[in-house]
């Protein structure tokens, strides 16, 4: 079935990788299928195909000098560690996929499968499969980007900045994104949010000093970059961050209730003990800053006297 699929792929268009899936019986909606995985290829996916096999989808072999990089290729970085993994499989097997290019002058620009052309360079190989599309500019980036998107080894950072370029520059929705790579809407939503966050942050998590879910809960924080760093530093798990922010989001005049209430009724004791010893009515009013005013109120003449006199006695 792998290889049958396989063998169409020469006649894949770009309208097959934007598509729209349908719901299947579950209400989800599928990620992309296996075509287009076939059209892009994959690294991972071992398809032992022969090179009668590679002609009959479409394919031609293309001596490795004649290929070149994309300049719309979003990914400047490669792992090392997987390229050489990639390296001892193509040595012992050879290349399993055509690389997907199109024509560039005397040679070949590489829409998707550098990764393989890089690797075969490095196990020695004189030629690799390639399957030609006559796509423009802006479908070779569009290619390119849904291409890295479907990787799984991918930092969060790359995948919100590939999922960005889509809806900025080709008008895709959250949603149509979600299909296309087999994500849920929400993944895509928080994914792009990482994008605010601070340079050093992100930096951080390019390089899976803290990952996707730490990041996340500092997303909108002032402060997010000092709380970054003390994540490394005392090797935090996403539930203590979670903790952390939560405590700071907190009001910080969250215990002012309870000593609110406890100076109201010192007020209120200090009335009833002023209004005793002067024998009238007394009330406290606190102000701001500290301040405030105490209102004595007398009903004859004689209570007026008797205030008049206190003060002038303990010289107010």
């Amino acid at each position: 079935m792998l290889e049958k699929e396989f063998q169409n792929v020469g006649d894949i268009s770009l309208d097959d990788i934007i598509k729209e899936e349908k719901p299947n019986k579950s209400g989800k909606r599928k990620s992309l299928g296996r075509g287009l995985v076939a059209l892009l290829g994959d690294d991972d996916f071992d398809i032992d195909l022969t090179p009668k096999d590679m002609i009959k989808s479409g394919a031609t072999f293309v001596n490795v000098e004649l290929l070149a990089p994309s300049k719309y290729q979003p990914r400047k970085d490669f792992d090392k560690e997987a390229l050489e993994s990639l390296v001892k499989s193509i040595e012992e097997k050879g290349v399993l996929q055509p690389l997907l290019v199109r024509k560039q002058g005397d040679g070949y620009e590489i829409i998707a499968g550098e990764r393989r052309w890089r690797a075969s360079k490095i196990a020695g190989l004189k030629q690799v499969p390639v399957i030609e599309k006559d796509f423009n500019d802006k479908e070779v980036l569009e290619v390119a980007l849904v291409e890295n998107l479907l990787r799984e080894n991918l930092s969060a950072i790359e995948e919100a900045e590939g999922f960005q370029r889509l809806m900025n520059e080709f008008s895709h929705t959250q949603e149509a994104l979600a299909n296309i790579v087999g994500k849920s809407r929400s993944h895509i939503a928080n994914t792009v949010r990482l994008l605010t966050l601070p340079e050093d942050v992100k930096s951080l998590i390019k390089e899976n000093k803290i990952s996707a879910g730490h990041a996340r809960a500092l997303v909108g924080l002032e402060n997010a970059s000092s709380l970054a760093r003390k994540v490394v530093e005392k090797d935090l798990n996403v539930r203590q961050v979670e903790d952390l922010v939560s405590k700071q989001k907190a009001p910080k005049n969250e215990v002012k209730p309870a000593k609110n209430k406890a100076a109201a009724a010192d007020i209120k004791d200090i009335e009833k003990d002023l209004t005793r010893k002067l024998g009238l009515k007394l009330k406290i009013s606190p102000g701001k800053n500290g301040g405030g005013k105490v209102v004595l109120n007398y009903s004859s003449v004689a209570e007026l006297d008797r205030i008049i006199e206190f003060l002038e006695r303990n010289k107010v």
